[in-house]
């Protein structure tokens, strides 16, 4: 008959052999999220250089982003070709609209909006990776990046101001909400 002590040393065996199994595979699935999250990082950063040079001298407000479906769990995929914007209309969340009078907060998408309420609860220009935390996304390279790129088109239409220390605040007479 086998001793007591054997048959808990077998089973911790047992459980230490799954333990490494399941580090090796969070391992293998965490290196996969890094390289996933540089190569979407690449698309950002493409798509804003392209907007960058169609918006030219003009400062940007005449072009029109769209909305780009991300498909999960598979392979990428070349580039697709955005949808293009309806005549008259806007895709909804999609377009930070130029601010000026009679635009009201209330006119940007709920993502932008969140922003500008992080902004506005702070009292100091705040860096995109604080924004992030405040939003409660993961302070990973692709979410800052992203809260960055929301920030700096918002900058760009008179929402926001971006300090030289690559800081934001809100643009001035927005700290009540208003616009």
């Amino acid at each position: 008959m086998p001793s007591v002590v054997g048959l808990l040393e077998e089973r911790e065996r047992g459980a230490r052999q799954r333990v490494e199994v399941l580090r090796e595979e969070a391992d293998r699935v965490l290196a996969e999220l890094r390289d996933a999250e540089l190569f979407w990082e690449r698309f950002v950063t493409a798509r804003e250089v392209l907007v960058e040079v169609l918006a030219g001298p003009g400062g940007g407000a005449d072009v029109m982003e769209t909305a780009v479906p991300v498909a999960e769990n598979i392979a990428p995929a070349p580039t697709p070709t955005p949808t293009p914007t309806p005549k008259g209309g806007r895709v909804p969340g999609s377009v930070v609209p130029v601010r000026g009078e009679g635009v009201e907060v209330s006119a940007l998408s709920p993502d932008y909006q969140r922003i500008v309420g992080v902004l506005a609860a702070s009292a100091a220009a705040v860096a995109c990776g604080e924004i992030a935390s405040a939003l409660g996304l993961e302070r990973v390279p692709a979410k800052v990046e992203g809260v960055r790129s929301k920030a700096a088109r918002m900058a760009e239409r008179g929402w926001l101001v971006k300090e030289p220390s690559g800081r934001f605040t809100l643009a001035p007479g927005l700290r009540g909400g208003g616009s």
